[in-house]
């Protein structure tokens, strides 16, 4: 980790491991996925500790503080010290989670495939559609 001021939001989100690559970084950036303090920005954009991100992934929202700034990846142990995650955004993220959880159907396969009975009740219950 260097001892900076400021650097490029793609480089620190890349840095921060929120995504894979830089250029994905910056392609969600410029997309509109990242704002910071509340305003979007583009990959330029400098940043530095203090700054509040809100980080759109899919369906998961994220806000953190930027408690350092860093322009190298290290490992995963590093790049948690450069943010800290807000409180209302654990709940959100936990809240959304344990939604998706609820709502997916079960993927479970069955025992064992329908005899030729069932088969039948299958095909009268379709029919009735």
């Amino acid at each position: 980790m260097m001892d900076m001021e400021q650097v490029r939001i793609d480089k620190w989100l890349w840095a921060a491991r929120f995504f894979k690559t830089r250029s994905l970084a910056a392609q969600e950036v410029g997309a509109g996925h990242v704002a910071v303090n509340g305003a979007k920005v583009k990959p330029a954009r400098m940043v530095r500790p203090g700054d509040l991100l809100t980080i759109r992934q899919g369906f998961l929202e994220t806000s953190v503080r930027i408690q350092a700034v860093s322009d190298r990846r290290g490992p995963a142990t590093v790049a948690r010290t450069l943010y800290e995650e807000t409180e209302e955004s654990q709940a959100k993220r936990e809240q959304a989670l344990a939604e998706r959880r609820a709502l997916r159907p079960h993927t479970g396969q069955p025992d064992r495939r329908p005899d030729k009975h069932e088969r039948r009740q299958i095909r009268q219950f379709l029919k009735k559609e």
